[in-house]
């Protein structure tokens, strides 16, 4: 036989009291006497009794509940993100729930349609890369809820937003294969319909301009996904060049580590013959040998920002609240792929 859960009911029926006092007692109500408040968690807690968060909830008119969509949860950046927001989250008091929209508009569109029935208090987002309209999350916007946008964020859009600078990120890591002696540099590029993957490219142009480096088309490529499989692709393409790029500059750590692998079945030797950076930090940076330097993107306090920055502005009284951009730093992490 199930058995039955105790309520608030079966609560102050046990203790004589009104089902309102229990309530105020267990919500530590400056009008209950610490006396009363006692002996109510000791009964509740003899009973087995806890609130029903979900009522409760909606008798505050809070549900404490955050929603989050991310393009792929399988990407360790994205991965690391959510959890830098569900540390601060919990902190604060909050639920986070996880939504993945597989970079498909379509189905960030939908997710939108849930999070308005679910009235979440807020939701933190980073665009899929099919993304080009907002209108989805303008809508949101004219429903007071409040609204992150992390890496691949909205232009032209009002809203707060944490990003990285990846112009200056790329710039740096170009410049780092110039200063140690490449002459040809490559470039294994992300969409260029993304925001942050068509940064890191003038990044890497504003870097050879700067060291009076030609811009060489037959060194660049653009992946779709970039993905290990694209990375291989190209790489393929770069080694047989005559002559063959001495530095190659990627837009994530999964095209590197598939070029590092193609350089070297080639028996070309990394980083004497061919220095490779990368862009993320992912955990493969450390396990491929040579080790690959790259751009620590901070994704964990990226996470961290996001969630304070919205829940701050959930629990902000004013009725007009401006709009942040934060920018956090980035770190170039640099590791035996580019050391002569």
């Amino acid at each position: 036989m199930k058995k039955k859960r105790i309520t608030l009911v079966d609560l102050a029926k046990e203790l004589e009291l009104a089902a309102s006092t229990i309530s105020r007692a267990l919500d530590n109500h400056p009008g209950i006497s610490i006396e009363t408040k006692e002996k109510v968690l000791k009964k509740a807690e003899e009973l087995g009794f806890t609130r029903n968060s979900i009522a409760s909830s909606f008798k505050k008119n809070k549900t404490l509940t955050i929603g989050v969509i991310v393009p792929r949860i399988d990407i360790h950046f994205h991965s690391l993100v959510i959890s830098g927001i569900e540390e601060f989250a919990y902190k604060a008091g909050y639920n986070v729930t996880i939504f993945q929209s597989r970079d498909s508009l379509e189905r960030e569109k939908e997710i939108t349609k849930i999070l308005q029935n679910k009235m979440s208090e807020g939701v933190i987002i980073c665009l899929g890369t099919e993304t080009n309209s907002y209108e989805h999350f303008e809508k949101l916007n004219r429903m007071k809820v409040p609204l992150v946008f992390y890496d691949r964020v909205p232009t032209g859009m009002e809203a707060n937003k944490i990003v990285i600078n990846d112009f200056e990120s790329a710039f740096k890591a170009t410049e780092h294969l110039i200063e140690i002696g490449c002459k040809r540099i490559s470039h294994i590029g992300g969409n260029q319909s993304t925001g942050i993957f068509k940064a890191r490219f003038e990044g890497y142009k504003a870097a050879l301009t700067k060291h009076d480096f030609p811009i060489d088309e037959s060194l660049i490529y653009f992946t779709k996904d970039l993905s290990y499989e694209e990375g291989a692709l190209f790489a393929e393409k770069l080694v047989d060049l005559v002559p063959r790029p001495d530095g190659v500059f990627c837009s994530n750590d999964y095209t590197a580590v598939s070029a590092i692998q193609v350089f070297q079945k080639k028996l070309v030797k990394i980083p004497e013959e061919v220095a490779i950076v990368g862009f993320s930090n992912y955990p493969i940076s450390k396990i491929i040998e040579p080790h690959l330097t790259t751009v620590n993107d901070r994704a964990f306090e990226m996470g961290l920002a996001a969630a304070k920055l919205l829940i701050g502005q959930i629990e902000e009284e004013e009725e007009i609240i401006q709009t942040e951009i934060i920018t956090i730093k980035t770190e170039l992490l640099i590791r035996e792929s580019s050391s002569r």
